[in-house]
């Protein structure tokens, strides 16, 4: 699969330092893209993703999903984790914000990406429509599916988070 090029841009969490700024922002490009919010876990080497069908087929990503109307994006990450894995997810940090360009879809994708660790597991919850399942996957183990992660953005953020990219 041939993938445009995604464009990085690091920030610092601009809700918590700069909320006028942010929302405005944010505002800006609810107009303009598709903003999401995604979750970067890494437990003992393996990192969470969900196996989910798309219009594409079977895809693999990090749990990701759209901001709800007056939904914070850090309760974003924590319902969309809950949603798709059945893990109670708690963020420490903010790993990125990205964009990609679609050509395939003619969209502008904006992701805001946090890291953190998860607690509970529920295995009794039933998980959003389209979702086959959440499992632990070695790096070695996505780079070998790399032709059906459903972005660039799923390997970039690994490696934004195996380089130690943290903002607070």
């Amino acid at each position: 699969r041939n993938f445009d090029a995604a464009i990085i841009v690091d920030v610092l969490d601009l809700e918590r330092l700069a909320p006028d700024l942010f929302y405005g922002l944010h505002k800006l490009i609810q107009r303009d893209r598709f903003d999401h919010v995604a979750v970067d876990i890494e437990r003992e080497g393996r990192f969470l993703l969900v196996e989910e069908t798309t219009d594409e087929g079977i895809r693999y990503n990090q749990p990701a999903g759209h901001l709800d109307d007056g939904e914070s994006l850090v309760d974003a990450c924590v319902r969309e984790t809950l949603e798709e894995t059945a893990y109670t997810f708690v963020p420490e940090y903010v790993l990125g914000i990205y964009q990609w360009y679609s050509h395939r879809v003619d969209t502008t994708y904006l992701r805001f990406a946090f890291g953190g660790h998860v607690t509970q597991y529920d295995p009794e919850r039933k998980l959003d429509t389209g979702i086959l399942q959440a499992t632990w996957y070695s790096v070695d183990e996505i780079n070998q599916m790399h032709h059906r992660h459903r972005s660039p953005l799923v390997m970039q953020c690994i490696h934004d988070h195996l380089a130690g990219k943290r903002y607070p």
